[in-house]
């Protein structure tokens, strides 16, 4: 199936198939048919009609579920209070949420196939890079705290909870998913207190 190919167009390519299909296995009819069998013959045909029909609704039906689904889990994702991020295995942002975008200061599409280091203050990178080997060294979730910088020269300290994700592919790679919590305020609190 083509991918931008138009309902009318997936519906002509169906019937082209169907009907090569059909060529290929067609078997020898009888050269008469009783009017019995010419009536069994049809009501067969409608009935096959009727339950191509009912599929047919049923698979409308499904797929407009599935796209509700689909919706309301990226209008969770993307409107979430917390920043998410899938990061590659080098560490290249894959997608962000559209908190994490707002937090750093920057678009979506700015973030995207960006490195997430870019954004760390330089001395607290190590910081970040330790966490990152331990999570695809181990598995095991890893958390730590470190300074970034927004677009606008802004830093702020936040939390980032990683967990690894197994990608289902022949060549095994793995994703990170991050979430990022603004935790500018409490280290300011931390400060004052010592």
């Amino acid at each position: 199936m083509i991918e931008n190919e138009t309902p009318s167009g997936r519906a002509a390519n169906l019937r082209k198939r169907a009907e090569e299909e059909a060529g290929a296995n067609r078997a020898q009819p009888p050269e008469t048919l009783s009017p019995d069998a010419a009536q069994h013959l049809l009501h067969e045909l409608q009935v096959h009609q009727i339950e191509l029909e009912m599929q047919n609704e049923e698979l409308r039906r499904s797929q407009a579920e599935l796209d509700a689904s689909r919706a309301r889990y990226f209008d969770l994702y993307d409107f979430a209070p917390v920043s998410y991020f899938t990061l590659s295995e080098q560490g290249l942002i894959l997608e962000a949420n559209s908190t994490a975008a707002t937090l750093l200061g920057v678009s979506r599409n700015a973030l995207v196939r960006r490195p997430l280091a870019q954004f760390i203050i330089s001395e607290d990178e190590d910081v970040y890079y330790r966490q990152r080997r331990q999570l695809l060294e181990t598995g095991e979730p890893q958390v730590c705290e470190l300074r970034m910088v927004r677009k606008n020269g802004d830093s702020l300290w936040v939390r980032l909870d990683a967990t690894v994700v197994e990608e289902e592919e022949e060549i095994k790679t793995s994703t990170c998913r991050v979430t990022m919590s603004d935790i500018t305020e409490r280290k300011s609190i931390e400060q004052e207190l010592d």
